[in-house]
């Protein structure tokens, strides 16, 4: 028998079979090879699928203002916000879901997001699947509105940043997400924050190929033009230091870890879902790509992120302050004995050199001082703690009388009561 079916029954339906479609078709990317699209290679990207002027972090205030509609009990504001959230941002999934559960929600009650059948098949198993990523992708969001940083608090890596280091990033594996802080003269202040991606298989990248996203102290080392790349990533991409010292002391391998966008049919990728990169929506990496500088902006990655009050790492500062001002008295008097000290058994340079070889650097460099004066600028302390202890140090070397020197990078491990570096060498 047919049954006709009311106006709000049709609309609900349709909007159903519109979310299963959606869900069905939703791609499941594999991040491949980073290589430069062809230039007569015809463009696949859909037409209209982003819309113009969209700022960044807009589409999520947007999809929590939806929740909170509909937590207050105003469905029907709620549909016709979704709904406009939905044709702004026709690849955002989390929009589309909410504009399928509000239209179901008029012919039946919704026990949870994307209230579907069990699936019985394997075309349906695949929709659950990326139902339930989407489940995970928004109380990433929610959780991370939910469960805000201290105001004017800053993560506990860094103690100190240089004024040449005009902005830098952290990110909180746990919360899928990633916040843009500015350097100001009153220090470190949170400008943004978005959801963000990491690996399939969650995070401590140690080998090549594991799909894992790395934890550590990172910097930016480039800007790459999307023009030179493949539609998947997106606006753009920014390589990091993977695998820096530290991970090369530790028999980390793997290469090739990025900050960037999505293909152009997708707004989001699901909380684990990269092959190790850290993954943002166009618009929010847009903003990230017109602000950092490569080279000199840190990313720190955390499984949870420390956040602290400024004071607070204060005596930390002034404590390390302390062993690397001895470090540059015993480089200044040239006390190669007391200099050496300083430097652990397990040294290596950037070319590998060793640390006998690096002793023949040291005097070459304290002779070059000729008893002037050693002066270290712009500093730069980043403390990472995990099984282990290490300052990460940069600072330009500038001697008594000279307008400028190298800039240097070194990687203080603590061992026992005592710091020592186990890396050295010239970035700038």
């Amino acid at each position: 028998m047919f049954v006709e079916l009311s106006a709000p029954s049709r609309r609900a339906a349709a909007g159903t079979l519109f979310l299963a479609a959606l869900l069905q078709a939703a791609p499941a990317h594999a991040q491949s090879g980073k290589v430069r699209r062809a230039a007569t290679q015809p463009s696949t990207e859909p037409a209209d699928t982003k819309a113009p002027n969209l700022r960044d972090g807009q589409a999520e205030t947007r999809l929590l203002a939806v929740y909170k509609l509909i937590a207050e009990g105003r469905s029907r504001e709620a549909l016709v916000q979704a709904e406009t959230l939905a044709r702004d941002y026709p690849n955002f999934q989390l929009a589309q879901l909410a504009v399928g559960d509000l239209l179901m929600s008029r012919t039946r009650p919704i026990r949870r997001m994307g209230d579907v059948p069990e699936p019985d098949t394997a075309r349906s198993l695949q929709v659950a699947t990326t139902l339930e990523e989407l489940r995970n992708e928004s109380r990433q969001r929610v959780d991370a509105q939910r469960s805000r940083p201290p105001a004017h608090s800053i993560p506990a890596q860094f103690l100190e940043l240089s004024p040449r280091s005009r902005h830098a990033i952290a990110v909180d594996a746990s919360r899928s997400r990633l916040y843009l802080f500015e350097n100001t003269p009153k220090g470190l202040q949170l400008v943004a924050d978005y959801y963000a991606s990491v690996g399939k298989l969650g995070i401590e990248k140690s080998l090549e190929g594991d799909q894992r996203t790395p934890l550590g102290v990172y910097f930016i080392t480039s800007r790459l033009d999307p023009a030179t790349l493949k539609d998947f990533y997106g606006a753009g991409a920014l390589p990091i230091n993977y695998p820096n010292p530290l991970d090369q002391s530790r028999g980390k391998t793997g290469s090739g870890i990025w900050l960037h966008g999505t293909p152009p049919d997708q707004f989001a990728r699901a909380p684990l879902a990269t092959d190790g990169c850290l993954v943002l929506a166009n618009p929010d990496l847009e903003r990230i790509l017109r602000t950092v500088e490569p080279r000199s902006t840190p990313v720190v990655i955390a499984r949870q992120l420390q956040w602290v009050a400024p004071h607070a790492v204060q005596a930390d500062r002034k404590s390390f302050d302390a062993v690397l001002n001895a470090w540059r008295n015993a480089k200044t008097q040239g006390d190669m004995n007391r200099l050496l000290g300083f430097y652990a058994p397990d040294f290596q340079s950037y070319r590998k050199k060793p640390l006998n070889e690096w002793t023949q650097v040291l005097q070459a460099e304290t002779r070059a001082l000729k008893g002037r004066e050693l002066h270290l600028k712009d500093k730069s302390y980043l403390r990472w703690t995990d099984s282990a202890d290490t300052m990460v140090v940069t600072f330009g070397e500038v001697a008594e009388g000279a307008r400028t020197g190298p800039v240097k990078r070194q990687y203080w491990a603590r061992r026992g009561q005592q710091w020592q570096i186990f890396f050295e060498g010239v970035i700038g």
